[in-house]
């Protein structure tokens, strides 16, 4: 397979972990201009490289001058990382060119995703947390941490990452795949939906299953995890066995929902970067269970 354990797949640090050293607030950051991320709403802003693109390395470019201050988040390759915002208004001049990290077509690769993906997450974090929510002070950086004090009451608040569940479930050779209207024609995906209070994971997986679906599942096994920074997911991924019912969608959440097997599956699915494909590759395509 592409990708040997959940832990290779994009936007999970494992992929850049060679390359890449992070920095926190307080640190001592390398001298020389290094690495760019400019990131523009669900895309990263690139240089054309051939067939591929790349990361602009050297000066901050001119068309940022000016804007929104850049974020040293760590070194990639020994030199400076800077990620920073591209407000939605400002135009990108060629050659640069924007790629979205959800798009279909996968321009951006692993190290880029994992890269860019980490640079958003960051720049939403800083975005999000300039106001104490229990007092509305402003809040400061926490030296060596992304944590941020208030200068008012002086609570301490850190980084919310969102837990999720995705779930693949088998009934004999079936297994069961659900659309949301907003997604491209014939694409199916996974259940899956952010954890509620005094749940498991497991717990979770089986609720959104029987809530969009009114599937019941069984034997609920875990197998990995992936960053999923849309703005800030961890995504845990499982697969269960059908346990009762009929499939009755929820309308709200999903368009359709319906079983497939190995040998018809649906004319699309999600793209390899995700868990959801990984988890369909190797138990719905791949046949492990």
């Amino acid at each position: 397979m592409r990708y040997p354990s959940t832990i290779n797949l994009p936007f999970n640090y494992a992929v850049i972990r060679e390359g890449f050293t992070p920095l926190r607030p307080g640190d001592s950051i390398p001298d020389g201009p290094g690495w760019w991320l400019p990131i523009q709403g669900n895309a990263l802003v690139v240089l054309p490289d051939g067939e591929g693109v790349r990361l602009h390395q050297g000066e901050l470019p001119g068309w940022l001058a000016g804007g929104r201050e850049p974020l040293c988040i760590g070194t990639w390759r020994g030199e400076p990382l800077r990620a920073v915002s591209v407000g939605s208004k400002i135009s990108i001049p060629g050659p640069w060119q924007i790629e979205a990290f959800n798009a279909v077509e996968e321009r951006l690769d692993d190290l880029l995703l994992t890269l860019g993906g980490m640079g958003m997450q960051i720049l939403h974090w800083q975005k999000k947390s300039r106001f104490c929510s229990i007092c509305g002070e402003k809040l400061v950086p926490i030296v060596g941490s992304w944590g941020r004090r208030c200068s008012g009451c002086g609570h301490d608040h850190f980084p919310a990452i969102h837990p999720c569940s995705i779930v693949l479930v088998r009934r004999g050779e079936e297994f069961l795949m659900a659309r949301k209207r907003e997604w491209p024609p014939g694409r199916y995906g996974l259940v899956a939906g952010f954890l509620d209070f005094g749940e498991s994971l497991e717990e979770c997986a089986a609720r959104e299953v029987l809530e969009e679906t009114g599937i019941m599942v069984e034997n609920v096994r875990y197998v990995g995890s992936q960053c999923w920074p849309f703005p800030s997911q961890l995504m845990a991924g499982f697969v269960a066995d059908y346990a009762g019912g009929e499939i009755r969608v929820e309308e709200h959440e999903l368009e359709d929902a319906r079983w497939f097997t190995a040998d018809a599956p649906p004319a699309g699915i999600p793209p390899r970067r995700s868990i959801a494909r990984w988890i369909i590759d190797r138990y719905m395509l791949g046949g492990e269970w």
